[in-house]
């Protein structure tokens, strides 16, 4: 495999660098098309509707259509943008694990650790499996700001981009609204069919049988010479090769350091959530000394609007920070 990015898992003080590889790959015969008459190849190509000219990839650039204008957005704009130039998965919290829904997960890929020691990244794998929680992450990747779990399958960590919250739809089916009555004779013979058809799930008990049978259908047409020669009916291909650039690792810290002086920054966030007793008690003794009669209902009014500020006031801090 190859690696597709490098970057780093940052969460507080630690930063954990590694290697990004996909985790999946398509099996699926590549086929492409052809002119019946000869076997001829079909190409599209990416002719300007301007000059009528065909344009090599060098010269494309994106654009954004409204219907009425047209920006233009060169690769150096796009690479101008702060999340673009990131090479940090950051983790942004932990949660557990069967909190996520199936339905958000996208793409899959598997980190490598990347430097002279792996302590950190299997101190990491560790902690998640022994915690059973999944980080959320977020990274940017391919010039896209993207959502990630990261988790634990087998002895690497693996990072899985997730779909956006808006990007999930709604399941509205008005068949369903209906009330449907089904009986319990219905419901005992359908859940004796899921028992008799129960077992446990093992993913190399399955096979695509139509890219076999189809593998097996060009094998027979090439041993009954049904094949054209490439060479005579197929042009010249050029490949376009994407490369990716590569970040190095951050500074080098002691990792009990870093881990001591974050776990002393997130208790230091939380402890400034409360006010100090001291302060409070000498709040309510000063508001009684001023006015006996109204001190009950004006500190107790005030102690609350203060607990209430404070905490929003450092809710929203938080969250700028995460």
């Amino acid at each position: 495999m190859r690696s597709i990015w490098k970057g780093a898992i940052t969460f507080g003080l630690v930063n954990v660098p590694v290697k990004v590889y996909s985790a999946t790959q398509d099996h699926d015969i590549s086929l492409h098309q052809v002119h019946d008459e000869d076997g001829g190849r079909i190409r599209y190509q990416r002719r300007c509707e301007v000059c009528g000219k065909v344009v090599d990839y060098e010269h494309i650039d994106k654009a954004f259509d409204d219907g009425d204008q047209t920006v233009v957005l060169t690769d150096d704009d796009l690479s101008s943008l702060p999340e673009e130039r990131s090479r940090e998965i950051d983790v942004l919290e932990f949660v557990p694990s069967d909190q996520l829904d199936p339905i958000m997960f996208d793409r899959s890929y598997f980190l490598e650790p990347d430097g002279s020691s792996a302590k950190a990244y299997v101190l990491l794998r560790r902690t998640l499996e022994e915690t059973d929680r999944t980080a959320i992450v977020h990274f940017s990747l391919r010039q896209k700001t993207r959502l990630g779990a990261l988790r634990v399958r087998g002895t690497v960590l693996m990072l899985q981009s997730l779909l956006w919250d808006d990007e999930v739809r709604d399941a509205d089916f008005p068949a369903l609204s209906k009330g449907i009555r089904i009986t319990d004779k219905e419901l005992d013979m359908s859940a004796s069919l899921v028992d008799s058809l129960s077992d446990d799930f093992e993913p190399a008990d399955f096979s695509d049988d139509y890219q076999k049978e189809l593998q097996q259908l060009i094998d027979a047409k090439l041993k009954e010479g049904e094949s054209l020669d490439t060479d005579a009916t197929f042009g010249e291909t050029s490949d376009d090769d994407e490369s990716g650039s590569s970040a190095g690792g951050g500074e080098v810290i002691d990792l009990m350091d870093a881990l001591r002086a974050s776990v002393e920054k997130n208790r230091a966030a939380k402890g400034a959530k409360k006010p100090a007793p001291a302060a409070k008690k000498a709040t309510a003794k000063k508001a009684a000394a001023k006015k006996p009669a109204v001190a009950k209902k004006s500190g107790t009014a005030k102690k609350s609007g203060t607990a209430k500020k404070s905490g929003t006031a450092t809710k929203d801090g938080t969250a700028k920070a995460g």
